[in-house]
């Protein structure tokens, strides 16, 4: 298809604000599904995105629409919503020349919308305001368009108004698309130069890389390289997204696609990477993408060792399809070898986690989440932490760094009291407090990301009544006064329960991990004592008590020295046995201490 008559878009939004009903109605009314294909949330094909309703993973899909006699190519690309996918947003938006930012007519702006207009202005794209949901009741499509010029400086009079449920205005939206996103850039005479912003494994056709042709053309047949990888390959097969994979002989400049090459080796295609011919020496690779940097981190181990291998292709499989997920071998006393994965945040690791156990069908156990540390060493060597057992010699630390984050919350303004008593609870600093209209206000905090990834966006729904969203990006690190925290089982470490916590907080959380564990780990026939501790202090302690037989129970009146003498024997037998006794820390045990107390 000619350059000229290529769009290509994303739709970017808030979570909840409309995108995969959207782009439902797009591919309706450009006729590119047939009817009886047609079902909601089409290009979300993933299971866990339909339970969840959210979209995970960013999905393309290429429409043919006629304006004024011409057929154009609309490539669209649905990304999530999630703060914890935006480096999937991120990565879409390279691929495109244009996005519709979606806003929820009810809702207003929130805190992903700002964030995603940001990502969209630097990567240079034409942006295009919908405001979705206008056949709501309660739909307030002025209010919301004089915040999106107020917020995002974006005129309100660009503003569209649509609604994606029963399709109003979607045609007027497609003739805007077609209008002012402009056709895309590149050398369509040039040697073929092709990014890669996507990829999956097939068992069957090996990897299918997601390409999108900047220069040149390609071919079926041809013979091509990754630039960075260095392998080649033979393209044995080229298609479109429509949404379902359609083949086609050629991809020219500027279209969106997929390529098979009979790639079985994952480690032969890169996300960013450039696609070139083979005999290409001279073309310069292109941009391609900025890593992504872990936030979280966490152990994943198989629950039978015997299941290490297949783990770990599972984990090079989704990584290949995930390329925010990151993962490196370790190994641990209490659960033997697995992996140290790191990932953007704790929906993220929860995602991951259940692909993990659906597409591998490997029961894994998951260690206690924590983020990123730095250690300052006395000789004023750097030093990064992923995991508490990193840590070196108390006498070789000079400081410890925790990870700031930049946290802005959109609320009602009756709730500022609530959220600004949540944040300063969990150390953060007030920075700002702006009005996007009347009654809603944005606040903005600075706070260690150790205090928002586990139950600060409940806390935050609870005190809001569940109208707060939040957003948040990281802001380098800050010395706080922290420490490691050990929990000791019968006196030994338990490695995969130790975190490194604020001092003033340590003894309340060890206090709550340990009370969780008392319940979990079942009674053994000795005393078994439950121990958080800091450096060489115990800060708090529990103790299971051991099952008891009576062994006196035969015993009928007479002489209580008799007694006495089964009791002594019972108490020797008891030493005896918890020193060389072990407590067997059942896997709900770490499941338990994940969840957390359930206050």
């Amino acid at each position: 298809m000619k350059q000229e008559l290529i769009r290509n878009f994303s739709i970017i939004a808030h979570i909840d604000h409309g995108k995969s009903t959207l782009a439902d109605r797009l591919l309706e009314l450009t006729r590119t599904v047939e009817l009886r294909d047609k079902r909601a949330q089409l290009l979300d094909s993933m299971d866990l995105e339909r339970e969840r309703g959210i979209t995970i993973k960013a999905a393309a899909a290429s429409m043919e629409y006629e304006k004024d006699g011409q057929s154009y190519r609309l490539n669209l690309i649905d990304t999530p919503g999630h703060v914890d996918f935006n480096y999937e947003v991120e990565r879409s938006l390279q691929a495109c020349e244009g996005a519709l930012l979606l806003v929820d007519a009810t809702q207003g702006v929130e805190a992903q919308t700002v964030h995603n207009t940001v990502l969209a202005d630097n990567a240079g794209l034409t942006i295009i305001p919908v405001i979705n949901k206008i056949d709501v009741g309660s739909a307030r499509p002025e209010a919301v368009s004089e915040e999106i010029e107020n917020v995002l400086t974006i005129e309100r009079e660009r503003c569209i108004g649509v609604s994606a449920k029963t399709g109003e205005g979607v045609l007027a939206l497609l003739d805007r698309i077609v209008d002012e996103i402009p056709p895309p850039a590149g050398n369509p005479e040039g040697t073929l130069r092709a990014l890669i912003y996507d990829a999956e494994f097939n068992d069957y056709r090996g990897v299918i890389v997601h390409v999108r042709i900047v220069d040149g053309s390609l071919n079926a047949g041809d013979r091509i390289r990754m630039k960075a990888g260095g392998t080649r390959h033979e393209a044995l097969e080229l298609g479109l997204f429509r949404p379902q994979m359609v083949p086609c002989k050629t991809l020219g400049t500027g279209e969106v696609g997929y390529l098979i090459a009979n790639i079985k080796t994952l480690a032969d295609v890169r996300v960013g990477d450039t696609v070139m011919l083979d005999k290409d020496s001279t073309s310069v690779a292109l941009p391609g993408y900025r890593p992504a940097r872990s936030m979280v981190f966490c152990g994943i181990y198989p629950t039978a060792n015997k299941d290490f291998d297949i783990l770990r292709t599972a984990l090079e499989r989704l990584q290949l399809n995930d390329a925010a997920f990151t993962f490196a071998p370790e190994t641990s006393d209490a659960l033997g070898f697995g992996f140290r994965c790191g990932f953007l945040g704790l929906l993220h690791m929860e995602i991951v986690q259940e692909r993990l156990e659906r597409e591998s069908h490997v029961d894994i156990v998951q260690t206690a989440p924590n983020v990123t540390y730095e250690v300052v060493l006395k000789d004023g060597t750097i030093r990064r932490l992923d995991s508490p057992s990193q840590l070196p010699d108390v006498m070789q630390v000079e400081a410890l760094r925790e990870p700031m984050v930049k946290l802005d919350i959109v609320t009602p303004d009756e709730h500022i009291g609530s959220i600004m008593k949540l944040a300063i609870e969990r150390r953060g600093k007030f920075l700002h407090r702006e009005y996007l209209g009347p009654g809603r206000v944005i606040i903005g905090f600075r706070i260690p990301l150790s205090e928002i990834i586990f139950d600060f966006f409940d806390r935050l729904k609870s005190a809001t009544r569940g109208y707060a969203t939040m957003d948040y990006e990281f802001d380098g690190f800050d010395v706080d006064d922290l420490v490691k925290m050990r929990i000791l089982v019968n006196g030994e470490e338990v490695d995969a329960l130790s975190a490194i916590v604020h001092r003033d907080q340590a003894s309340p959380k060890g206090r709550s991990i340990i009370k969780v564990l008392r319940k979990e780990i079942p009674r053994h026939l000795f005393k078994v004592a439950l121990q958080a501790a800091i450096g060489g202090k115990i800060v708090a302690r529990e103790d299971i008590a051991p099952l008891r037989k009576d062994v006196t129970s035969k015993c009928y009146g007479g002489d209580i020295s008799r007694k006495r003498k089964l009791l002594e024997k019972q108490k020797a037998g008891k030493k005896r046995m918890k020193m060389v006794g072990s407590v067997e820390i059942p896997q709900k045990a770490f499941f338990a201490v994940l969840k957390g107390p359930d206050d």
